[in-house]
């Protein structure tokens, strides 16, 4: 089975090099391949964003040049 937000960041690695232009080092919310928030960390941005959307269906990103900022993979439980 496929991951929920697999199209989430499929969405930020196809568009990874402009997003770094724009957000560096920031943490950026995906949600329908959409960027609807940007954040200087992680924790504002969940926190911000489960005001008005679910957990589980957003994908939270930090963004940086390379592979670094993408080693860790968190789920959270749908209801």
């Amino acid at each position: 089975m496929a991951s929920p937000l697999k199209a989430e960041f499929d969405f930020y690695l196809a568009h990874q090099d402009e997003l770094v232009k724009q957000f560096t080092g920031k943490f950026i919310v995906i949600k329908n391949q959409e960027i609807i928030g940007s954040y200087v960390d992680q924790l504002a941005a969940v926190t911000e964003t489960q005001k008005t959307h679910a957990l589980g269906t957003f994908l939270v990103q930090k963004v940086e040049p390379g592979t670094s900022a993408y080693t860790q993979t968190f789920h959270s439980r749908v209801a």
